[in-house]
C-alpha cells in the first residue's frame, strides 16, 4: 500500500471493512478485531490511527512478530495467514497495515481465559455474535447442517407416509421397507429425516419436513414459497397472483406395469402449474389445425433448474420465504441466505459446488429433480437463457440472499397478463 493510498483510507473514516486502532491495544482486542472481519468479508486494520483519524504512529517495538506469533498465533483460531507491512508517513509516523480476506473456516473465534468468543461486525464495530449469527456462520462454514435440526412439535404423523413408502420402495429399491410405525420412526431417524430429541421425544428435522411433510408451514413458518405476479415493472401495483404454496418437496410417484407415473405433484409441481399462465402464452396459430401450442417466456428446463436450486440451497436458519416474482420483463427468484464457504457468484458460475443442505440436495437429486453434477447454473440456467432469447441471466448475492434474474425478450401482451389459470 502506498502513502497515498494509506491516507486515503484513513480520510474515509472507519466502516465494516477498515478499522483503526493504537498499537498499545491488548493482544485479545486486536484478535476481537480481527475475528469479526474474518467472519464478515474481510478488511483492513490499520495500527497507529486514533479512532479520529489522526495518525499517532506505531510505538511498539516488535510489533509484526506480536501481530503474527502473539495476536494471530494463540489467540485466532482457526489460523488466518494475513498480509502485514507497514507505512512511512512522515519521518517520525510509521502506520501498520494487516490486510485479511474472508475466511473461509467461518466462526473464527478469540481463544482467552480458557473461552472461545465469536465476534461479528455491525458497521464500524465489531461486537459478540447473538445466536441467530452464530448459527449462520457455523452454516456458512459447513459445520452446522441446519437441515438436520429438530422441529419442535412435530412427530411422524407430520408426514406422508404414501411418498416415504414410495421413496424407500422405489427410488431407493429397500428390499426392506418398515411395516409398523415403530420401525418407520427408526429407519427415519437412521436416513437423517427424523430426530430423538432428549425430553421430546422422536421430532421430524427441517429435511424430513420439508421433503416429506404433509404442510410443513403448520411447523416450519419458512417452508414453501412465495410466489407473486404483477403486470408492471415493480410492486407499484397491485399483484395479479399473490399465494404461499406450501407442499412437501417431493411429489408422489406410482409404479404400475413396470413405469413410473406422477399421482400427485409437490412444491415444485405445484408452483410451476401456479405460474403457467404468466410465464408461458398460448400461440397465435394452430399447429395442426386444432390445438394451439404454449409458448413459454423462459426455456422450461432453466427456470425448473433456477427454482429447485432456490428451495434446495437456502440457508433454514433464516424465516423468510424463498420468493419468486414474475414482473412484465422478467422473473425474479429469491433464496435466503448468503453464498457459503466463501462461494462468490463467479465461482458459481465456472461450476464449483458447495451444496448447504446436502441431505435435501440428494433426495432431490434421487427423482430426478436436480442436475446429477450439481453444475446446473453453468449447464443449463445460463447457455439454455442465451440461446433462448440472447439474454444472459444476472445473480446478486447479499450477505442475506442470492437473487437470479430471467429477462424476457418481449415484454407481455395485455391480453396475456391477466389470464386465466390454464
Amino acid at each position: 500500500m502506498t502513502r497515498s493510498e494509506l491516507l486515503e483510507l484513513i480520510a474515509n473514516g472507519e466502516n465494516s471493512g477498515v478499522e483503526f486502532k493504537r498499537d498499545d491495544l491488548r493482544p485479545e482486542q486486536l484478535a476481537k478485531e480481527v475475528v469479526a472481519l474474518a467472519n464478515f468479508q474481510g478488511g483492513v486494520i490499520l495500527l497507529g490511527v486514533e479512532d479520529d483519524g489522526r495518525i499517532s504512529g506505531i510505538q511498539r517495538e516488535n510489533l509484526e512478530e506480536w501481530v503474527m506469533d502473539t495476536v494471530f498465533g494463540r489467540y485466532v483460531h482457526p489460523m488466518i495467514l494475513p498480509f502485514f507491512e507497514t507505512v512511512r508517513i512522515d519521518d517520525r509516523h510509521r502506520v501498520a497495515v494487516i490486510s485479511l480476506t474472508q475466511g473461509t473456516a467461518k466462526p473464527y473465534v478469540v481463544r482467552h481465559q480458557g473461552r472461545e468468543e465469536i465476534f461479528v461486525r455491525a458497521g464500524s464495530v465489531s461486537r459478540k455474535a447473538s445466536r441467530e449469527q452464530q448459527a449462520r456462520l457455523f452454516a456458512l462454514g459447513g459445520m452446522l447442517h441446519a437441515e438436520l435440526l429438530p422441529v419442535s412439535g412435530t412427530g411422524f404423523e407430520e408426514l406422508d407416509q404414501e411418498r416415504l413408502h414410495d421413496y424407500l420402495a422405489h427410488v431407493l429399491a429397500d428390499p426392506d421397507v418398515p411395516t409398523d410405525a415403530a420401525a418407520w420412526v427408526r429407519r427415519l431417524v437412521a436416513l437423517g429425516f427424523m430426530v430423538d430429541v432428549e425430553g421430546a421425544g422422536t421430532v421430524c428435522t427441517i429435511a424430513g419436513l420439508v421433503l416429506f411433510g404433509r404442510r410443513p408451514r403448520r411447523a416450519l413458518r419458512q417452508a414453501g414459497v412465495r410466489w407473486m405476479a404483477f403486470h408492471g415493472g415493480d410492486m407499484s401495483y397491485a399483484a395479479a397472483d399473490d399465494a404461499v404454496l406450501d407442499e412437501p418437496l417431493v411429489g408422489l410417484w406410482r409404479s404400475l406395469g413396470g413405469s413410473r407415473a406422477l399421482e400427485r405433484g409437490g412444491l415444485m409441481e405445484s408452483l410451476l402449474e401456479r405460474m403457467r399462465p404468466f410465464v408461458s402464452e398460448e400461440a397465435a396459430d394452430l399447429s395442426d389445425g386444432v390445438r394451439r401450442d404454449r409458448q413459454w417466456h423462459f426455456p422450461v428446463p432453466a427456470l425448473r433448474e433456477a427454482l429447485v436450486n432456490a428451495l434446495a440451497h437456502r440457508d433454514w436458519t433464516r424465516i423468510e420465504d424463498v420468493e419468486v416474482v414474475r414482473y412484465k420483463d422478467r422473473l425474479e427468484v429469491k433464496s435466503p441466505g448468503a453464498l457459503q464457504n466463501s462461494m462468490t457468484v463467479e465461482k458459481m458460475l465456472a461450476g464449483q459446488r458447495s451444496p448447504r443442505n446436502p441431505l435435501i440436495v440428494d433426495v432431490l437429486r434421487d427423482y430426478g429433480y436436480v442436475d446429477a453434477r450439481g453444475m446446473g447454473v453453468r449447464t443449463k440456467i445460463v447457455p439454455l437463457l442465451l440461446a433462448y432469447n440472447g439474454l444472459a441471466p444476472e445473480f446478486e448475492a447479499t450477505d442475506d440472499y442470492l437473487r437470479v434474474r430471467m429477462f424476457r425478450a418481449q415484454p407481455e401482451s395485455s391480453v396475456t397478463m391477466g389470464a386465466e389459470r390454464a
